[in-house]
């Protein structure tokens, strides 16, 4: 009962696990645009993403402990855009009078920052999506599923953790379950592009040169590794 699951799909389905995982790889890196959101637990804590993602940069916000900022970056420019409470709340005048200069602004961070390095790769495609074919143990194919409406396959690790490619039209991935319940994200807008621009000159503070001599307030979230066990 129920007929061929595979029927009227793009029969990726019908595919060794291997197989499968190489199409959808080339698939989203072949991809010039994506939205991710869900959610990654990363050393106890909870964040939440909702980016778009291009080649040469992406947008959108992550939250965590209750506190949401946002990312932009384009090309090798990152900016970051938070409230006041983001980057702490020291005790000195001249910690919360950075912190003021920099509520609701755009920061430039300097390449060199290890804030730099810390949230760049919220905004990385190629970063992102690497880590979406990272499942625990032998790869194996699993049940036909939907996403969305859309029907998947999911490819499983033995020990943990789950992918669900579609199985209409190109075999993107569509959803992907992080082992040990760290978290799941959604994979949608494949293929459609978005606006991807520095923010106007008069919202960017210079993390550098605009706070001056003031002692810069270190952010009070810690992001994690994107995408990684």
């Amino acid at each position: 009962m129920g007929g061929d699951p595979d029927s009227g799909t793009n029969g990726v389905g019908k595919l060794p696990a291997q197989t499968i995982e190489q199409k959808a790889s080339s698939a989203a890196g072949s991809a010039t645009a994506v939205r991710l959101t869900g959610t990654v637990v990363s050393g106890g804590q909870t964040y939440r993403l909702d980016m778009r993602l291009r080649a040469d940069g992406g947008v959108g916000e992550v939250t965590t402990k209750g506190d949401t900022f946002q990312l932009l970056r384009v090309g090798d420019d990152l900016y970051l855009k938070a409230s006041a409470d983001f980057y702490g709340d020291g005790d000195s005048k001249d910690s919360q009078a950075a912190a003021a200069k920099l509520n609701g602004k755009y920061v430039k961070v300097p390449p060199g920052d290890p804030a730099y390095q810390q949230f760049s790769g919220f905004t990385d495609k190629k970063v992102l999506l690497a880590g979406l074919f990272v499942l625990d143990g032998a790869l194996q194919v699993g049940d036909h599923r939907k996403v969305g409406g859309t029907k998947t396959i999911e490819l499983a690790g033995s020990k943990g953790g789950s992918l669900d490619v579609s199985l209409k039209g190109t075999p993107y991935p569509l959803r992907y379950q992080r082992a040990g319940n760290a978290g799941t994200l959604t994979l949608t807008d494949w293929g459609q592009d978005f606006t991807l621009a520095a923010p106007p000159k008069s919202q960017v503070v210079d993390y550098g040169k605009t706070v001056g001599t003031s002692p810069t307030p270190s952010p009070t979230t810690s992001a994690p590794a994107p995408a990684k066990k």
